[in-house]
């Protein structure tokens, strides 16, 4: 067992949990809308959606990376889906009074397997793991090397949704309400943008 798997696996974790993107647009969008623990639990789903992936390539899953990578077409179509709901629904959010978005957000499990789901809808990810671990040579490990690279890729990009969340929690205390009003209008278009481009790439259009 080689200890330093550990801190590989947490650099690159953290490494492609900072990559912008829509995840971290919703990420931080909840943060602002439901609060800081609200957000930090999303971004935590992240990291789970993250460390599986970076199981598969730090294991060498051949067979589930083929299946995945297979099925990216409906995969894709599934994600877009997903983030085109998502964007109506934050385009059509008002800012409310804390006590009611309190009472009308969905509870932290919601937050952390629908934020898990959507992540694991996007295939090229397990891509992007396997071809970080294949150019530094962490692909295929054995047992104990592999747990610790995938325990690193999860603290990795878990203590990069803690940094995010923990900023814009402090940021949201001055944001008005008029403030959060645009805020849901301009992440929810670009989530819609995002939504679109999956679905129309996974129909093979543009």
């Amino acid at each position: 067992m080689d200890p330093t798997f550990l801190a590989r696996g947490l650099a690159i974790g953290f490494t492609v949990a900072a990559a912008v993107g829509p995840i971290s647009l919703l990420t931080i969008r909840r943060t602002i809308a439901h609060g800081r623990w609200y957000g930090l639990v999303s971004g935590l789903g992240v990291a789970a959606a993250d460390a599986s992936y970076g199981a598969v390539a730090a294991f060498g899953l051949t067979a589930i990376t083929a299946v995945l990578v297979g099925a990216r077409t409906a995969l894709a179509l599934i994600g877009g889906a997903f983030l085109v709901w998502l964007a109506i629904r934050t385009i059509r959010a008002r800012p409310a009074a804390a006590a009611a978005v309190t009472d009308e957000r969905p509870g932290l499990a919601a937050a952390f397997l629908s934020i898990y789901g959507l992540t694991m809808t996007n295939p090229m990810t397990i891509l992007s793991f396997g071809g970080i671990f294949a150019g530094l040579g962490l692909s295929g490990r054995a047992g104990l090397d592999a747990a610790l690279l995938t325990l690193g890729v999860f603290l990795g990009s878990g203590l990069w949704w803690v940094v995010l969340t923990a900023v814009v929690g402090r940021l949201r205390e001055r944001i008005t309400p008029a403030v959060l009003l645009w805020i849901n209008r301009v992440s929810g278009a670009v989530l819609l943008g995002f939504g679109l481009v999956a679905i129309l790439a996974a129909l093979g259009i543009g």
